[in-house]
C-alpha cells in the first residue's frame, strides 16, 4: 500500500449524493456514471491498486471500486468519495485461498486507509527480502495476510522483483546515495506509476535515511 491522496469527486456524484437518501440502499447500486469514478480513481491513485499496488485501468472488467467502509455494514457511507477507492480484481472467481485485495476483503473492516493522510500507511508497513509486506502493528499485520491476501506467492514475487531489481541499482551505480532522492522523485512524479513501484520507493527512502546496504 502506499499513501493515496483524493483529489476533487467527479461532479456526477455529488450530484446523485444530493438526489437520494443517504442510506437508500439504491444510492450506489443505481448510480450510472461509475465510469467517472473509476477514472478519477485511477488518475489519483496512478493506476496502482489501493492494496496491492498492482496494475488498475478504467475498466469495470479489469478493476474494482472498492468501499473502504463496506456498503454492507456503512450505508451512509456507500456515496462517501473519500470512502471509494480503485482495487484490482483481486482473483475474483478463484478459490477463497487464492483471493486478495477487495474480492478477498469483502465487508470486513480494515484499521488503516491508504487515503487518510493521518493513518500514514507507509509509515506502518515494510518489505523483506523475499518480497513479503508486514506491519509491527499485530492486528494489522493479521489483516495485511487474513483480510487482504496480500502475501500470496505471485505478489510476493513481484514485490520481490521490484526489491532485486533496486538493489541492483544501489550496488552497481556509482555515488548511489548521493542519487537516491532524484531516483524517488522519478518514480512518485510519474502521471502513471509501475506497477509495485512504491516498494521501491520505500527501499530507496531507507537508504536515504543511511540503512545499511
Amino acid at each position: 500500500m502506499r499513501t493515496i491522496t483524493k483529489g476533487a469527486e467527479p461532479k456526477s456524484l455529488t450530484e446523485r449524493r444530493a438526489t437520494v437518501a443517504v442510506d437508500d440502499p439504491r444510492g450506489y447500486d443505481d448510480y450510472r456514471e461509475k465510469e467517472e469514478v473509476r477514472a478519477t480513481l485511477v488518475a489519483e491513485q496512478r493506476a496502482l491498486c489501493c492494496y496491492c499496488m498492482g496494475r488498475i485501468v478504467n475498466d469495470p472488467l479489469k478493476m474494482k471500486i472498492e468501499h473502504w467502509r463496506c456498503q454492507e455494514h456503512h450505508r451512509k457511507l456507500q456515496l462517501d468519495y473519500s470512502n471509494l477507492l480503485g482495487a484490482c480484481l483481486g482473483g475474483e472467481g478463484k478459490s477463497p485461498n487464492e483471493q486478495h485485495c477487495d474480492t478477498k476483503k469483502a465487508s470486513c473492516d480494515l484499521k488503516w486507509n491508504p487515503a487518510n493522510p493521518a493513518h500514514a500507511i507507509e509509515s506502518r508497513l515494510r518489505y523483506l527480502a523475499d518480497g513479503t509486506v508486514e506491519s509491527a502493528d499485530q492486528e494489522f499485520n493479521a489483516q495485511i495476510n487474513d483480510v487482504l491476501g496480500l502475501n500470496l506467492a505471485h505478489l510476493k514475487s513481484n514485490r520481490k522483483a521490484v526489491l532485486d531489481a533496486v538493489l541492483k541499482w544501489w550496488r552497481s551505480t556509482p555515488n548511489a546515495r548521493q542519487k537516491v532522492q532524484q531516483q524517488i522523485d522519478h518514480r512518485i512524479n510519474a502521471a502513471e506509476h509501475q506497477p509495485f513501484s512504491p516498494v521501491a520507493v520505500w527501499f530507496l527512502r531507507q537508504k536515504l535515511g543511511g540503512a545499511a546496504a
